[in-house]
C-alpha cells in the first residue's frame, strides 16, 4: 500500500478528531458547507448557460474560421501562425475548444512545429476569461465587472503577441 493511498482517509481523519476536539458538530457542518455549494452552482448555471450556447453557435456559424481568414494578413504581419488564430479567438470562451483546437493543429503540423509549439504556449500562457468572469464574479454576485474584462482580454492579447516571439527565440526561426 502506498502512502499516497492513506493521504484522503488522514485528512478526513482529521477533520473529524479536530471537530471532536473543538467540539463542533461536524456533519451539520457539513451539510451547511454542501448546501451553500448548491446554491452557488445554482447562481451561476445561468452564466455557464448563456457561454456555452455562445460557444456553440460561434463553431456551428463559421464565424471562426471567418475572422480567421480575416485576419490572415495580420498573423504573417507579426509573425504570428494562422493556424493557431483560431485558439486565439476560442480560447477566451472555451477551454475545451481551445484544446480541441490544439490537437487538430499537433495533428496536422505536429507539435514540434513552429505552429504545434505556438498552439502550446498559448495553452499555457492565457486564460479561459469570459467563463472565469462568468464563474467567479457569479459565485461573488458581482454584477459590473468594471476593469476585469478589458486588463484579462489585454493579457490574453498579449500572450498571443509574445507566443510566436518566445517561439521563435527558445527554438529558432522556423
Amino acid at each position: 500500500m502506498a502512502i499516497t493511498d492513506l493521504v484522503v482517509p488522514c485528512i478526513v481523519a482529521f477533520i473529524l478528531l479536530y471537530g471532536l476536539i473543538k467540539r463542533v458538530d461536524v456533519f451539520s457542518v457539513f451539510c451547511e458547507g454542501a448546501s451553500e455549494g448548491l446554491r452557488t452552482c445554482a447562481d451561476i448555471l445561468p452564466a455557464l448557460v448563456l457561454l456555452l450556447t455562445f460557444i456553440g453557435m460561434l463553431r456551428a456559424s463559421g464565424a471562426i474560421e471567418s475572422l480567421t481568414e480575416m485576419l490572415e494578413p495580420l498573423c504573417s504581419a507579426v509573425g504570428f501562425p494562422a493556424e493557431c488564430m483560431p485558439m486565439v479567438l476560442l480560447r477566451p470562451f472555451s477551454g475545451s475548444g481551445a484544446i480541441a483546437v490544439y490537437n487538430e493543429i499537433a495533428s496536422d503540423s505536429g507539435v514540434d512545429s513552429f505552429a504545434g509549439r505556438v498552439a502550446a504556449v498559448l495553452l499555457g500562457s492565457s486564460e479561459t476569461t469570459f467563463y472565469t468572469i462568468a464563474v467567479y464574479f457569479s459565485a461573488v454576485r458581482v454584477r459590473k465587472t468594471r476593469h476585469a474584462v478589458p486588463a484579462a482580454l489585454t493579457a490574453d492579447l498579449t500572450a498571443w503577441l509574445v507566443a510566436g516571439i518566445v517561439v521563435t527565440v527558445f527554438f529558432g526561426s522556423f
